[in-house]
């Protein structure tokens, strides 16, 4: 069964190196080794595990590709934005950010995207792990 499965996010990078930077110096990662295929990989706080894979060409994706679990997304959104990180904001249905943070029930959420465009979040809530 999967359920005791190791997860790994991979993630396009088309600038390796800016990437790895952002990963590792803006959002704190820890840089783990290089992968066979050229890519990176980082280890995250709870074991879990992102891989950066070098791409010519940006993914266009219009979802939230990996999202960050917290206790404090309010603390974490100013940490963020004191190292140059630029949060989005939405105005749709159903979903309505203010000063960047959407509150849905009892969770909260805020999403900024990483150099190559990749849509990340940090939420708050819900009842999973932080």
């Amino acid at each position: 069964m999967l359920n005791n499965a190791h997860l790994t996010t991979i993630l396009p990078a088309v600038d390796l190196e800016r990437a790895r930077r952002f990963y590792s110096q803006t959002l704190g990662l820890k840089e783990e080794r290089k992968t066979a295929e050229g890519g990176v990989r980082f280890r995250a706080g709870d074991g879990t595990d992102l891989e950066l894979v070098p791409r010519g060409q940006p993914s266009k994706s219009e979802y939230t590709a990996l999202t960050f679990e917290v206790s404090d997304v309010e603390g974490e959104l100013r940490d963020l934005e004191g190292r140059g990180v630029k949060f989005e904001d939405y105005d749709l249905p159903g979903l309505k950010t203010e000063r960047h943070i959407a509150i849905m029930g009892s969770e909260k959420a805020a999403w900024f995207k990483d150099p190559d465009g990749n849509i990340l979040c940090i939420h708050q809530g819900g009842g999973r792990r932080a």
